[in-house]
């Protein structure tokens, strides 16, 4: 990615906040924006997957990609979740966040419908084009997706002048590898496990959900391997398995929502189909905050 279109490192895929009725609570969105850059994001991913943007309508995630950008304009990117499995839709929502002053947006895979190859490449060139000068980063996650993007399309779409990167949810190193060396794509860990490996041969950086309450932690690994100290970097990295195991023992809004209600930080419940914690699952979250706390938490209080 070359420096004009540097997004930063660390990207947080940041939870929707919800109010007490279920409507997105922007007062509680702007201040979380706030305490994730102040806590070692250097931008945001707005209504992705972890955002739930399969229940946001657009109207309510085009009001998230504005306040985000008054919010952090200038401060932090903004990168907003536009993708989806129609593309005449994903068309739409990308010019309107793109009109907005976004900074990216990160178009998924088409899912459910299972487009073949010429598909896909007519939808992503479609986003592109939707985009106009506004950076674009392909989603490849093939675990909701069905569909695992192959190196060489990924190659090809690199060849369109603002698709600048992949947020690769796709654990085979070897295809991370053949990536960076054939295209010009800027390589995001999609999954948090990924972020060490990914940096060690030199990716961009990871698109994250543990980083809303390990931020730092993350960012200190990212640096590290990066700049060849890769003992240090596994060493921090081993430390954190057990925030990113137990951060997606249910899906993570609920998980994340708990342990940011846990350090005191307000973000609401989730809407169905995702449901709050069981009394289990919610133990494991206290659990992991309640190790985490000499370290992280008591530089929040």
């Amino acid at each position: 990615m070359s420096p004009e279109h540097s997004l930063g490192a660390i990207l947080t895929a940041m939870v929707t906040p919800f109010d007490s009725g279920g409507a997105v609570d922007e007062h509680a969105a702007r201040g979380l924006m706030r305490h994730l850059v102040d806590h070692g994001s250097d931008g945001v991913v707005v209504a992705g997957t972890t955002g739930e943007s399969a229940t946001l309508d657009d109207g309510e995630k085009l009001s998230l990609f504005e306040a985000a950008v008054d919010e952090l304009g200038g401060r932090a990117t903004v990168v907003a979740g536009t993708g989806s499995n129609d593309t005449a839709h994903s068309v739409r929502l990308t010019a309107a966040a793109a009109a907005r002053g976004v900074d990216a947006v990160l178009v998924v895979t088409p899912y459910y419908n299972k487009p073949n190859e010429r598909g896909l490449r007519a939808h992503f060139e479609a986003c592109a084009e939707a985009a106009g000068d506004v950076p674009v980063l392909l989603y490849n996650i093939p675990g909701r997706s069905v569909i695992n993007l192959e190196p060489d399309l990924l190659i090809e779409l690199s060849r369109i002048d603002n698709v600048v990167g992949v947020k690769q949810a796709n654990s085979d190193l070897d295809q991370a590898r053949r990536l960076l060396d054939e295209s010009s794509l800027a390589l995001y860990a999609g999954d948090d496990g990924l972020l060490c490996p990914f940096a060690e041969m030199g990716g961009a950086g990871g698109i994250l959900v543990s980083s809303h309450i390990v931020g730092e932690r993350m960012k200190e690994v990212y640096d590290l391997a990066r700049a060849g100290e890769t003992e240090r970097a596994r060493a921090i990295d081993a430390e954190l398995h057990d925030v990113y195991r137990t951060l997606f023992i249910a899906p993570p809004p609920s998980t994340v929502k708990a342990a940011l209600r846990l350090l005191g930080i307000e973000a609401g419940g989730v809407r169905l189909p995702i449901v709050d914690l069981d009394e289990a699952e919610l133990a494991d979250v206290r659990r992991m905050v309640q190790a985490l706390r000499p370290r992280v938490a008591a530089a929040r209080d």
